[in-house]
């Protein structure tokens, strides 16, 4: 790959991976790339959607898969500069910013969730992954979302209390679904939300307890996106610069 030519995302935001296609001979050839590009997403945010996607094919590729694995080496290739900047900024306020895009997944319908946490206004934590369940709407695929948010929002408020820096203020949770943040708040049970298992309404005691505070935001300003699709590149760059991800390579 090393002169393939450099790409500016790492998945075309229009293209749709599918099972069909033309079965690797070879399949540990694919998935020693994918193991590796798994550690390098411990540093490398922006590419955590994308490899836990080609993570999901990691028993039967195909020649398509691949492909997607070369476009994400590509992408790599053109921002090999790029890393997290963290900053002193005299706080040590949690925040935590989830997302999911629901039945997003082509093949089986499942969502995808994806969450992203800040400390001091630092990116520390940041996770993607596909449902174990499908969400027959909305509003419980989003409120899945937020229940693991909470739980690394509580894990980091509990670390930084060991650490010697207790939190007095509640975290905020930013969440684009506002029936999601109904249903956290309001303690009456409906008949929409008695398909959520039992366990999702931990963020409703949270949010009771004043523990946790859920805060609206738009769409647009949604920085989690980046974790549960493939996006435009503007788009893309965009969310980076607010996540604190930055390339040094790039020209003044």
């Amino acid at each position: 790959m090393s002169d393939a030519k450099p790409a500016t995302t790492p998945l075309d935001s229009k293209q749709k991976p599918s099972l069909k296609g033309t079965p690797l001979m070879d399949i540990t050839h694919y998935q020693r790339l994918v193991g590796k590009l798994i550690y390098l997403t411990i540093t490398r945010p922006d590419i955590t959607y994308y490899v836990s996607l080609v993570s999901q094919f990691m028993h039967s590729p195909t020649i398509e898969h691949l492909t997607l694995v070369k476009r994400i080496l590509r992408y790599l290739k053109g921002s090999v500069g790029r890393g997290i900047i963290m900053r002193k900024n005299d706080n040590t306020q949690v925040v935590g910013y989830c997302d999911a895009d629901w039945a997003g997944n082509a093949i089986d319908r499942k969502s995808t969730s994806g969450y992203c946490t800040f400390v001091g206004g630092n990116l520390v934590t940041w996770k993607s992954k596909k449902q174990t369940v499908i969400a027959r709407s909305s509003a419980e695929a989003e409120y899945r979302t937020m229940a693991s948010t909470a739980c690394k929002l509580i894990w980091l408020k509990g670390l930084l209390c060991d650490l010697g820096f207790p939190a007095t203020l509640p975290m905020s949770l930013f969440c684009d679904n506002q029936a999601a943040m109904h249903i956290a708040s309001n303690p009456v049970f409906h008949e929409r939300t008695k398909h959520i298992e039992v366990d999702c309404h931990f963020v409703r005691a949270q949010v009771q307890s004043q523990v946790i505070q859920t805060r609206y935001t738009r769409s647009f300003d949604q920085l989690a996106d980046i974790f549960t699709k493939p996006l435009a590149s503007h788009r893309f760059q965009w969310l980076l610069s607010k996540l604190g991800s930055i390339n040094l390579l790039d020209p003044a």
